[in-house]
């Protein structure tokens, strides 16, 4: 979809242009000039590097392919895993992780920075990780994620997990 409010910027930008869909006419939302927190999921169903590819746009080199060109494959997921204690309303879990374990596999991919010996203050976003997750369709995502959160492992602070894992339960 073009996205005419986007054309009046002075130069290329690496944003997403957001309208609204459903309808006959696109209407302008919003112009992001920077990554969607939630890209990773677009990525692994599209194989795309969206930060190299917003990086090459920037830099002004135009795109290697076209809308038309973009396929999606399978069934992603995310979720993001939190230091809070969800059995006392969500109340933050500020201290310090002494151990940390993440999965690794096909159509597992994880964003965080946590690791042993991070100090999680109570002051800022509880996030501590986002899981995303990759499958041939939903419910093989979804086998995946909860295979996936049995094998994490954040100690030191209570996190969100075992509130993810009852949902999917």
């Amino acid at each position: 979809m073009r996205c005419p409010e986007a054309e009046v910027l002075p130069q290329p930008t690496g944003g997403s242009c957001c309208a609204g869909a459903g309808s006959p006419s696109a209407y302008f939302l919003e112009m992001n000039a920077r990554i969607q927190d939630e890209h990773p999921v677009t990525e692994a169903v599209t194989g795309l590097d969206l930060v190299a590819e917003q990086l090459a746009v920037t830099e002004g080199r135009p795109l290697p392919f076209r809308q038309a060109d973009v396929s999606f494959m399978g069934h992603a997921l995310e979720c993001r895993i939190n230091a809070e204690d969800w059995t006392h309303g969500f109340r933050p879990s500020p201290g310090t992780v002494t151990e940390t374990v993440w999965p690794l596999g096909d159509g597992i991919r994880i964003g965080t920075h946590l690791q042993a010996d991070t100090n999680v203050p109570p002051y800022y976003d509880s996030q501590l990780a986002k899981l995303i997750v990759h499958g041939r369709d939903r419910a093989d995502a979804l086998a995946r994620l909860r295979a996936t959160l049995t094998r994490c492992a954040v100690e030191g602070v209570s996190t969100n997990i075992p509130l993810i894992q009852e949902v999917l339960a």
